[in-house]
């Protein structure tokens, strides 16, 4: 009889206070009656954690790490011995020898938990330190593995391309979350890019009841979220709202999240004299941003390419926000055109361009009706990043045939219309 299949998600750091999307994944595909294990490769460091974490039933299994060398060789001499891995080790040692210590000794410390706790499938979150890992384990136990690339992961400077290209290759599939990156890295990798997959981030849509606003607050409240990094553009965001002042339209600004910009963001707001207009929430939880979208006008995401080359991909933040039925304005970087068209399910603005944010903000705050706006960007979401349609193409996928089926490929990547394609 073939084993019962069981994922196992190998993932740097979990729980993690801003990957709620992943959550939201194991949780649709637990929901689907599929076994999760969950792997982390390092100890959580965030100090507030979401609600919907109670909800996962998977074990975490935390990977040790050790930093002495012959401690390091000698456990995983007995790991090896101990799960029957010597062969598979011998197969890789010079991948082991040649990557960073930590990395090899996690990878065979995987092997032998993934074997331990019965999986029949690796699956990583982001192309660097949990897909290097989830490689070389999967070869060392004999199990296949997967990855879902995202942003930072594919597009940072210091991404090592040819390393890239090997785990593309190697991989059982690989799943990427937009039609932009989908394009960029087959035109990339066109050889080892044969077996992946576009799969959209999903959302539990019960979890952000669409909720249209009817009327325009006297003083409109605009509302953005995320880490206080360069590439979220609040900077941007906090001298629209100065223009926006300049230009007699009164407007507050309430920025939800924490990062190593919020002292710089603080003194800007000071120096422009906006203390009074824009405000820094600090972090807060999934629970607490559905609930400050339900209390403000529009939803800001003025994203920009940061000058390390890290620019977001799809945000899950502006799909809950376009769910909620709160109006987006949103800056074109990767992936956004393909959700925010412009005017009609939402405002898009050229990347880094001040004035035409703040042009796209002044509409989006003015008194109306934006319902067909709201209605369409609702049913955008609902059509496409639907959790429980994310967890039927990834079991799919993770069949001994999905990955090989080219009609689920086409069928795939066809759920994004080609007039978004860019």
């Amino acid at each position: 009889m073939a084993p019962t299949p069981v994922v196992g998600y190998v993932l740097k750091m979990y729980p993690r206070f801003s990957e709620t999307f992943i959550v939201s994944e194991i949780l649709a595909r637990e929901a689907a009656g599929e076994r999760v294990v969950i792997f982390s490769l390092r100890t959580p460091t965030d100090t507030r954690f979401h609600s919907e974490l109670g909800k996962v039933k998977a074990p975490v299994i935390q990977i040790p790490r050790t930093s002495n060398a012959a401690k390091m060789w000698a456990r995983m001499g007995e790991a090896g011995q101990a799960a029957g891995l010597g062969e598979g080790i011998q197969s890789v040692i010079p991948e082991l020898l040649a990557t960073e210590a930590d990395n090899a000794f996690q990878s065979v410390m995987l092997a032998k938990a993934a074997n331990d706790h019965g999986v029949t499938h690796l699956h990583a979150h982001f192309a660097s330190v949990s897909t290097t890992v989830a490689r070389l384990a999967g070869a060392i136990a004999g199990i296949p593995y997967s990855f879902t690339a995202h942003a930072k992961d594919i597009f940072h400077e210091d991404v090592d391309q040819a390393e890239l290209e090997r785990k593309f290759a190697d991989a059982h599939h690989s799943v990427t979350i937009s039609e932009y990156n989908l394009r960029d890295l087959q035109r990339r990798f066109p050889a080892a890019t044969e077996n992946l997959h576009l799969v959209r981030n999903g959302l539990n849509l019960e979890r952000f009841p669409y909720e249209p606003r009817t009327n325009t607050r006297a003083v409109p409240r605009i509302l953005a979220v995320g880490r206080l990094v360069e590439k979220k553009g609040f900077g941007l965001l906090i001298e629209a709202v100065a223009a926006l002042r300049d230009r007699g339209i009164r407007v507050q600004a309430d920025i939800a999240g924490d990062g190593p910009l919020a002292a710089a963001l603080e003194t800007q707001i000071a120096e422009l004299d906006l203390q009074d207009q824009v405000h820094l929430l600090g972090p807060r939880t999934q629970a607490e941003v559905t609930a400050l979208m339900g209390s403000h006008d529009v939803f800001a995401a003025p994203f920009v390419i940061g000058s390390d080359g890290n620019a977001d991909g799809l945000p899950t933040v502006l799909l809950e926000a376009m769910a909620r039925g709160i109006r987006c304005v949103a800056a074109e970087v990767t992936a956004v055109g393909e959700v925010i068209r412009h005017r009609e399910t939402g405002w898009l603005v050229p990347t880094g361009d001040m004035p035409a944010l703040t042009e796209a903000l002044a509409e989006a705050v003015r008194p109306g009706d934006h319902s067909p706006l709201t209605d369409a960007a609702r049913s955008l979401v609902q059509e496409q990043f639907d959790s429980n349609r994310q967890a039927g193409q990834l079991r799919q996928l993770c069949s001994p045939t999905g990955a090989d089926s080219t009609e689920n490929h086409q069928e795939t990547v066809s759920t994004t219309p080609a007039e978004v394609m860019q």
